[in-house]
């Protein structure tokens, strides 16, 4: 069974970066999709970014042109370069593994545990 693994959260002040990465392990991985979303208190998951396995890459309109997506298809990885952080990009961030470049959460059937992600003004 294959599950995936954020990693990379933590707290940072406004302006700062962070890169999270996320994991596939178990059996052959060979995902076509993956994407990013994120969940704050309060609020439903939104979407963040997707890629495919051609390394096109589709982001929302909040994080286009601070965030950027990249996977690593041999080592089943997948990343998320967050720059010029602000304190609304605070939430639970997650990967999640799909067959189509979507950004609707339930289109991804597969989806890891969540990394936290905090930036104080």
């Amino acid at each position: 069974q294959v599950q995936l693994v954020e990693s990379g959260g933590g707290l940072v002040r406004a302006g700062g970066s962070l890169r999270l990465s996320c994991a596939a392990s178990g059996r052959t991985f060979s995902s076509p999709a993956m994407g990013w979303f994120r969940q704050a208190p309060g609020k439903e998951r939104e979407f963040v970014a997707c890629i495919n396995w051609s390394d096109s890459t589709y982001y929302a309109d909040s994080v286009k042109g601070r965030f950027t997506i990249s996977r690593d298809n041999a080592k089943n990885m997948v990343y998320l370069q967050m720059n010029s952080l602000k304190p609304e990009d605070t939430a639970v961030y997650y990967c999640a593994a799909g067959q189509y470049m979507v950004v609707v959460a339930g289109d991804y059937p597969l989806w890891g545990q969540g990394t936290q992600v905090t930036v104080s003004s």
